[in-house]
C-alpha cells in the first residue's frame, strides 16, 4: 500500500506540475495579447531601440537648408567645424581671401577658444577662399562731385 500512495503522490505531484504549466502559458499567452493589443509592447520597444540615425542635409539649389553653406566640396567639414560654436550665417555673410580666413581662425583661436585645427585648417581655409572669397565689387564707387549747389526752398 505504501507504494501505491508513493505512485498516487508521484501521479498528483505531475498532475499538478503540468495544470500549473498549461495556466502559466495561458496566462503569458493572455499578458502577450494585452500588450500587443494596448501598445504596451510598441511603447517599451520604442523605449530600447538605439535612434534612428539624423537625416542626410537637405540642399537646395546647391546650399544646405540647415547652415546656409554652399554644398560643394568640403562643406560637411566646415559646417561641422564652424557651427559648433556659432550659426552658419556668421560664416556665409563674411567675405575674404585664404589669408583674411586664416586671420580669422586666429583670432577665434585667441579670443574665443577654438581649438587647434590641425590639418583641418587647411581645408577649411581653401572651402572658404573658394566660395567664400572678396566679391569683385560690393559697394558701388563714391560719386564725385565737382561743383556743389545749394538746395532752394
Amino acid at each position: 500500500m505504501d507504494q501505491e500512495k508513493k505512485l498516487l503522490i508521484r501521479i498528483s505531484k505531475a498532475v499538478i506540475g503540468l495544470v500549473s504549466m498549461v495556466l502559466l502559458l495561458i496566462f503569458l499567452g493572455g499578458a502577450s495579447f494585452w500588450a500587443i493589443q494596448s501598445g504596451a509592447y510598441a511603447d517599451w520597444q520604442a523605449k530600447h531601440q538605439p535612434p534612428p540615425p539624423p537625416p542626410p542635409p537637405a540642399i537646395v539649389d546647391g546650399v544646405d537648408t540647415e547652415s546656409g553653406l554652399i554644398a560643394e566640396g568640403e562643406y560637411m567639414l566646415v559646417k561641422n567645424t564652424c557651427t559648433a560654436c556659432h550659426s552658419g550665417k556668421l560664416v556665409t555673410q563674411n567675405r575674404a581671401t585664404a589669408e583674411g580666413w586664416t586671420n580669422m581662425i586666429r583670432w577665434m583661436q585667441e579670443t574665443q577658444d577654438l581649438w587647434d585645427l590641425g590639418a583641418n585648417e587647411a581645408v577649411i581655409v581653401n572651402y572658404l577662399a573658394t566660395y567664400y572669397a572678396p566679391e569683385a565689387q560690393g559697394r558701388r564707387a563714391p560719386l564725385k562731385i565737382d561743383e556743389w549747389y545749394e538746395l532752394e526752398n
